[in-house]
């Protein structure tokens, strides 16, 4: 069964984002009043190793970037042992091109907040961190109020949530983010809340054993969360009756997905659909079309970290087949950046070099190094004083370093040589259009246009 009405953005005007004066935060009266924090009542009244069975049988994906199923990273926590347990909402949201989890943020944030009830008291912990992007300066208003509205309301707070007795209660608070894109690895997120330099750690040990303060620890995305309550409230097979199965033997891609569409295209915005609906399907039926009647060329996947899709694969799936199944890292945020005809892939892979070197945390040497490399090369080769020998050498530092190559300790470097191994092996006319052969010396054209 396709997505037939909203899940997520079922409180959430559509379009969402339009003239300042329309724009309506769902505040907590309102959230009750349409039966929110019932399903948090009803979760309060199931054993813990319930809801985490139906998380688990739902086959819930991460919705941050990787796709890792939900309920089995909730059973890597270990038992209780009278210690405090942590939760990290992950709102860092600071991918290029990504915007859906402010989507519900800015509208519905108490989804979001009984998500995290739910979540803590299957999971059996006890404290949550809602960690933010330092530049949503609005959103923090926003979040402040929703979580002070939560805790005059029961739902967090020592008393047990709603008023319930036993010894499980939730605090939760509000962290804002240092404003650097490392800060959303989940290693690096954890060392900013402890209120250190965001550098990632080596993994073992892994946050469910060693996180927080040296503590237990789950790290979810915000959009993931919010999935969590519906499929509480309606089952594990609901959940599944959405989305789609793999088409390559892969764990399934089950559920609705926001996503967040730039680029040239007609309307912008981020739109709730079906896992596994065609890129030109999202294009031609919820964005309006290709931007003034232009042809497609090219997409960002899912975030500028995930690669890009060529002009052949306009009618890629976004599932979390898409990585192997198009050459690319992996579906990411599902939030899309479309590229028409007239686009200088050159200058897009320039422009995310720049992202990647200047967002390095300079822990590992071939990433610090390696990003300003790749850079300073694609600089070069933009500006027309390059030889054949520099792209070979682009591609060749593409390939060595990351995560995948067993370099660096996480995925910044993968990040950034998907992109550009991806814009230049699917666009290499353009590249080599700027290139000359080898046996030119770098700069000799330059020198000689100089002298005349």
């Amino acid at each position: 069964m396709p997505l037939t009405e909203p899940v997520l953005t079922k409180r959430i005007p559509t379009p969402p984002w339009g003239d300042a004066a329309d724009r309506h935060t769902v505040g907590y009266q309102e959230y009750a009043a349409t039966g929110g924090y019932g399903t948090l009542a009803m979760a309060l009244k199931m054993n813990p190793e319930a809801i985490l069975d139906i998380v688990k049988d739902s086959q819930l994906r991460g919705r941050g970037g990787a796709g890792f199923p939900c309920g089995l990273k909730w059973s890597f926590l270990p038992e209780p042992d009278g210690g405090r347990r942590y939760l990290a909402i992950n709102s860092d949201e600071a991918e290029p091109c990504t915007f859906k989890d402010r989507l519900l943020i800015d509208f519905d944030p108490h989804l979001v907040l009984e998500g995290i009830a739910i979540t803590c008291y299957a999971c059996r912990l006890d404290t949550a961190y809602f960690f933010i992007r330092g530049e949503y300066r609005t959103q923090v208003t926003i979040v402040e109020n929703a979580i002070r509205e939560a805790y005059e309301h029961g739902v967090f707070g020592s008393q047990g949530p709603l008023g319930t007795t036993g010894d499980f209660a939730v605090e939760c608070y509000l962290h804002r983010s240092a404003g650097a894109y490392i800060c959303g690895e989940e290693t690096g997120l954890m060392e900013a809340i402890e209120g250190k330099r965001a550098w990632p750690r080596i993994k073992p040990p892994f946050p469910a054993v060693k996180g927080i303060f040296g503590r237990p620890t789950i790290i979810n995305n915000v959009e993931t969360l919010a999935a969590v309550v519906g499929i509480i409230e309606h089952g594990a097979q609901w959940w599944k009756s959405m989305g789609c199965e793999s088409s390559i033997g892969a764990p399934p891609s089950y559920g609705p997905k926001l996503m967040g569409v730039s680029g040239h295209v007609n309307r912008p915005g981020c739109y709730e659909v079906d896992l596994g609906i065609p890129l030109n399907k999202l294009v031609e039926t919820y964005c309006g079309g290709m931007r003034g009647g232009k042809r497609y060329k090219g997409a960002i996947a899912g975030g500028v970290s995930m690669g890009v899709l060529g002009p052949d694969q306009f009618e890629a799936e976004m599932d979390f087949d898409i990585g192997r199944k198009y050459q690319v890292l992996g579906l990411g945020t599902a939030c899309p950046t479309i590229f028409d005809e007239d686009t200088d892939m050159v200058a897009v892979a320039r422009n995310i070099a720049r992202f990647f070197a200047k967002e390095s945390c300079g822990q590992c040497t071939p990433c610090r190094e390696g990003s300003a490399w790749m850079y300073k090369l694609l600089c070069r080769i933009e500006a027309g004083d390059a030889t054949s020998k520099d792209l070979d050498l682009l591609l060749e530092l593409a390939g060595s370093m990351g995560v995948m190559s067993g370099t660096t300790i996480c995925g910044l470097a993968d990040g950034n040589n998907w992109a550009i191994r991806t814009i230049v092996n699917k666009f290499r006319d353009e590249f080599e259009a700027r290139v000359r052969f080898a046996s030119v010396p770098s700069g000799a054209v330059s020198r000689a246009a100089q002298d005349e």
